[in-house]
């Protein structure tokens, strides 16, 4: 596979990710925990059918205990705290925060070997967090809500997350990606039993809830995870990392015009700041 085909199989992750937090309000008011479960048992299941039938069953034995445990730490810990997020804080904006991520990676990627970090990516960080500073500051919507901290922070804690797992899978780069089947797998088992013990038990009420949940676990907390651990490992992660600038963009865009989050300026300054952040940084990697 040609690194050019990697990077562009990897942005398909990308647009389902835009649908993350669409989604994830529908699911409502199944506990975080519990989505979990429901979401990365059917991503987990639909990866090693896949597998199977590929014939690459033997190629998950070979694979080391520390990157099981590493792939379901990253797995778990962006999901059960995006989950979470979006239940403590308005849709959009909790999901602006947590799509810092792309910026994150240029920026972490700069500490791989053979990088480097230049003005444009210190520059766009600035830009970025600010988009985040005029939210928590209550510029996205009703203004300022000190009970809106807590899940700003775990989206804050989200985009951490996820930037380093992926900036980190690129040391793993000879891990097979059916891998990521059992990433999955663990991480529902894990977050199962986490969920019996401290979470209450809630169901959809309606059929859209569960189709909501059902296009999470296919999609968004399914499909993606294959194709971005294909770019990541295979394809440009600078270029994948900067690419992702329009999945903060993208995902605002669809709760507005699905009724979820109300159109203002401060929404919109934020969303531009955020994407325009990253694709500063895009273009300084790019020059680099």
């Amino acid at each position: 596979m040609t690194r050019n085909r990697a990077t562009t199989i990897g942005f398909v992750a990308v647009l389902l990710w835009s649908l993350l937090a669409l989604f994830t309000v529908g699911s409502a008011p199944v506990p975080a925990l519990l989505l979990n479960t429901i979401c990365f048992s059917i991503g987990g299941t639909l990866g090693l059918i896949w597998t199977w039938a590929n014939g690459g069953l033997g190629q998950l034995r070979t694979v080391r205990w520390t990157t099981y445990l590493f792939g379901t730490i990253g797995l778990f810990g962006y999901h059960a705290l995006y989950f979470s997020a979006l239940r403590m804080a308005p849709a959009a904006e909790a999901g602006l925060i947590a799509y810092l991520w792309p910026l994150l990676i240029v920026l972490f990627s700069g500490l791989l070997p053979g990088e480097n970090l230049r003005a444009g990516h210190l520059i766009g960080a600035c830009l970025g967090f600010a988009g985040a500073a005029v939210i928590i500051a209550g510029g996205g919507g009703a203004g300022f809500q000190a009970s809106h901290l807590p899940g700003y922070g775990l989206a804050l804690l989200c985009a951490l997350t996820w930037s380093g797992y992926s900036v980190i899978s690129r040391r793993l780069g000879d891990t097979p990606t059916s891998s990521v089947a059992v990433f999955c797998i663990f991480t529902a088992i894990a977050s199962g039993g986490l969920h019996l013990a401290i979470e209450e038990t809630v169901w959809p009420g309606t059929a859209f809830g569960w189709a909501s949940i059902a296009a999470l676990g296919l999609g968004p907390v399914g499909l993606a995870f294959y194709v971005w651990d294909i770019g990541v490992k295979q394809g440009d992660i600078q270029i994948l990392g900067t690419a992702s600038y329009a999945a903060p963009l993208l995902s605002t865009v669809v709760l507005v015009v699905a009724g979820i989050a109300a159109p203002s300026w401060g929404l919109a300054i934020a969303a531009i700041l955020v994407t325009g952040g990253a694709a500063i940084a895009a273009r300084a990697s790019l020059k680099s």
